[in-house]
């Protein structure tokens, strides 16, 4: 019996694709990669809906560092598509060679992604992964190169498919015909496609040298607001976002409150010097529900330390010209 990798980001797609080979009684290893980008839950539930094994890769640091610096560019916002798919079949093709498996398949379909996903893109991922002729592509197989376990008969071309586009009937039809009517949205998977969350992360590695995984974790909450080139807060929307912050606050943080009214957290990684703190304190102050024209008091905390300031809030458009 052939044994196959499978990327299973839990999609439609990586779905179908891991179906097809099903229907050929090949073994399946599904495995998917955690960053703080995307995770891992809808690929545990797909994996549980056709009941395969599933393995999480945790690629964290080395995939910011890619964000950072990716060779083949990014897409319409932060999304290093192409690296990043040269990245995963990388890492799945140490576990073929160390498991001894036959070969690695994937979801992705021929024009589905105008940039990452057309035959000529399609051809340089798998030869940058470093085992080329052992990309399966099942959705769209019939259009690209037959692979080295097609020719050795460990899979039948002839019962894979040809799909190409961007539209998704084939697949809603192949998806009905299995009985699989559980499956997410096709969009929302990966943060870095997000404009929002996109200049957020574009600040910051502008603004900040070494980017580590607690950085990425903050950009998920809260308001960003860039006071001067090395200082940044961060102030929370919502009971929960607060609580999310005095989470992730480290030592070196300094943590502001309103006294006297509710109001929300502020948090400036890594601190900063007194003209910024102030201006950090006024918007936190605007977000509480303290009037805005006269002078609250405010609780700065760093470490152990402790110390109150009073100044009014800061005006809406000092607010708008400082948001990121």
């Amino acid at each position: 019996m052939a044994k196959a990798i499978s990327l299973l980001s839990g999609g439609l797609d990586s779905i179908l694709a891991t179906r097809l080979l099903q229907d050929q009684e090949i073994e399946i290893l599904a495995i998917c990669f955690q960053t703080p980008f995307f995770g891992f839950q809808k690929a545990e539930k797909a994996a549980a809906q056709l009941k395969v094994p599933l393995r999480i890769i945790d690629i964290s640091e080395e995939h910011i560092q890619l964000v950072r610096n990716p060779r083949y560019g990014y897409g319409r916002n932060m999304n290093p598509c192409i690296d990043c798919h040269i990245l995963m079949l990388k890492r799945a093709g140490y576990l073929l060679e160390r498991e001894n498996f036959d070969f690695i398949c994937t979801g992705e379909v021929m024009g589905q992604r105008p940039m990452s996903q057309n035959k000529q893109t399609l051809q340089m991922v798998a030869r940058n992964s470093g085992h080329e002729g052992l990309i399966l592509r099942p959705l769209s197989a019939k259009l690209l190169s037959e692979t080295l376990p097609e020719k050795e008969g460990k899979v039948d071309r002839r019962r894979l498919l040809d799909i190409r586009g961007r539209s998704r009937k084939s697949q809603f039809e192949l998806a009905k015909r299995y009985g699989i009517d559980d499956f997410p949205e096709p969009a929302g998977g990966c943060l870095l496609t997000d404009p929002a969350f996109s200049r957020r992360l574009r600040d910051i590695l502008t603004h900040q040298g070494q980017v580590q995984i607690r950085d990425v974790e903050l950009l998920k909450v809260g308001r960003h607001f860039r006071l001067d080139e090395s200082t940044k807060v961060i102030i929370g929307r919502r009971k929960d976002e607060n609580e999310r912050l005095l989470e992730l606050a480290q030592e070196g943080d300094m943590i502001i409150k309103v006294m006297d009214y509710p109001g929300p957290i502020a948090l400036i990684p890594r601190g900063s010097p007194k003209p910024s703190i102030e201006i950090a304190a006024s918007l936190c102050a605007r977000y509480s529900d303290a009037p805005n024209n006269i002078p609250v008091v405010l609780l700065l905390e760093k470490g152990r330390g402790e110390e109150r300031l009073e100044l009014p809030a800061c005006s809406q458009e000092t607010c708008q010209s400082l948001i990121i």
